[in-house]
């Protein structure tokens, strides 16, 4: 099986920080701005003195200048988990290159980047009404048990979006960033989205289509079967069919755009004729997700 970056991209991935918009509260010692306050050393703020605090966070020139005693707070630092949700139904199956391989290379390429950043990673696959988890995995070691898993994961079945995400809202024991790679080809991606917003996760949306989706070439008549229901549909293609066809694309597109601004999700359409490595070390980093 083929690996899924070389060492050349790995070393740039190393270089880069998932960002995140506010503080989040984790659970171990990392390298992320937490709510909470610590032993870090930058400073957050003052609080009087009780009886039990450490003396050795007393400000003796606050002292010196008030005659009371406070503690100086600093920043915590600790480790952030990030939500990795990976789409494999059938319909991810498709187009050339494969939405299934693209979306599986930028879960492993945020994974690889969270793991470099002492956070925690965990990945989430569903198809069919189940899931296939990695719970966690921490530091670079976690990397090959994360790549592993991703490499063995398999594209089919029929996708039910908003039932896996509501589940997986339930079981997920602390928010974060949480990424979610999809082609949203699902009559029910509001509720999904609406899910996952309900809870405080900084949420950006890769938004994974094909060449083909976005702009097919087709001329004649055609046999379209739904890879997911089975379902098939008899079509001419010609200009004025596939005139229609990009502009209810385009609309398409823009209500879901519209639908994650109102929700503060972040919203990314990707083309998987753009090579992995040029969208996440130019785009992602263009949009702000990265730096």
């Amino acid at each position: 099986m083929d690996p899924l970056f070389d060492s050349a991209f790995l070393r740039k991935l190393d270089r880069l920080t998932l960002l995140t918009r506010r503080a989040m509260a984790g659970e171990m010692q990392g390298e992320r701005r937490s709510p909470r306050r610590g032993s870090s050393v930058e400073f957050a703020d003052f609080r009087p003195y009780t009886v039990g605090d450490d003396i050795r966070q007393i400000d003796w020139n606050l002292y010196a200048r008030m005659e009371r005693f406070f503690l100086k707070l600093f920043v915590a630092e600790e480790e952030l988990t990030i939500h990795l949700l990976l789409d494999n139904s059938a319909s991810m199956d498709w187009g050339e290159p494969n939405k299934f391989d693209y979306a599986r290379r930028l879960a492993g390429a945020f994974g690889y980047i969270s793991l470099s950043s002492l956070d925690r990673a965990t990945v989430a696959a569903f198809s069919s009404g189940s899931a296939q988890q990695l719970p966690g995995a921490r530091g670079k070691r976690g990397a090959i048990p994360l790549f592993a898993f991703l490499q063995k994961l398999t594209p089919g079945g029929a996708g039910n979006l908003a039932a896996t995400c509501h589940r997986y809202i339930q079981t997920a024991r602390n928010t974060g960033p949480l990424i979610l790679c999809s082609d949203l080809l699902d009559p029910n991606w509001e509720n999904a989205l609406r899910t996952l917003a309900s809870r405080p996760f900084e949420i950006t949306l890769l938004h994974i289509l094909a060449p083909q989706e976005i702009d097919p070439q087709l001329d004649g008549d055609f046999r379209l079967v739904d890879s997911e229901s089975g379902t098939p549909v008899e079509i001419t293609a010609d200009l004025d069919m596939l005139r229609r066809y990009r502009q209810n694309f385009d609309a398409w597109r823009g209500e879901v755009e519209s639908f994650c601004n109102g929700r503060s999700i972040n919203y990314l359409f990707v083309d998987t004729s753009i090579p992995v490595e040029d969208f996440v070390l130019a785009q992602m980093r263009k949009r702000g997700v990265l730096r």
